[in-house]
């Protein structure tokens, strides 16, 4: 929801480090496996019990995920980094919650099924709407700079860092954050629907 207002100052305080590693030789793509590696690693120090290690983890996989845009526009930006980007933020994004199940399966399990299902609507609903907008040439006017066209809603990634910050430091509350933000989730997918359902008409269908 506020991620376009953040953005701006993210890409100012990151251009000059990206700028730095571009010149040493390091690319985009690989600050993004290298990113990866590290969520990967924060979903088994979860799923350990260790959720101040995983909170330290996270932070330094969305540190990694905002250098690997700066080193690529330092250089020049591809279709497969924007393609590696997206896909392992998704992937990611699942592994949290799957890491809380596996920490604590009879209290956590539910609510973490309940909140990547919810995951799969809003981002389904957000890659349909960036495949289509790309057939039809379309640009976002809040996201002009990114690699695919950015659907925003009241979920997006701040909101959702801020709710695995909050799993981390009161892990008990598992159960009552994930199923609070995967009704904020199933919202935002019933919004991104609307809004394809809109944008995507046929030019001799009447608007609803």
């Amino acid at each position: 929801m506020i991620d376009a207002r953040i953005l701006p100052l993210q890409r100012a305080v990151l251009r000059p480090v990206g700028f730095r590693l571009k010149n040493l030789g390091i690319h985009a793509d690989w600050v993004s496996l290298a990113g990866f590696s590290i969520g990967v690693g924060a979903f088994v120090a979860i799923a350990l019990g260790q959720t101040a290690l995983g909170l330290v983890l996270i932070l330094l996989n969305r540190f990694f995920d905002g250098l690997d845009g700066a080193v690529a526009r330092a250089a020049t930006p591809s279709d497969r980094g924007a393609f590696l980007d997206i896909a392992l933020d998704f992937f990611f994004y699942a592994l949290v919650p799957l890491g809380f199940a596996l920490q604590d399966p009879q209290v956590n399990g539910l609510p973490a099924a309940l909140l990547i299902t919810s995951f799969v609507g809003s981002g389904s609903s957000f890659l349909a709407f960036a495949a289509i907008a790309a057939r039809r040439g379309l640009t976002s006017a809040h996201y002009p700079t990114k690699g695919i066209y950015y659907l925003g809603g009241l979920t997006e990634g701040f909101e959702t860092i801020l709710l695995f910050v909050a799993m981390c430091l009161w892990p008990a509350q598992f159960p009552l954050f994930a199923t609070i933000f995967a009704g904020a989730c199933m919202l935002t997918t019933l919004l991104r629907w609307r809004q394809g359902w809109l944008a995507f008409q046929s030019n001799d269908e009447p608007e609803p």
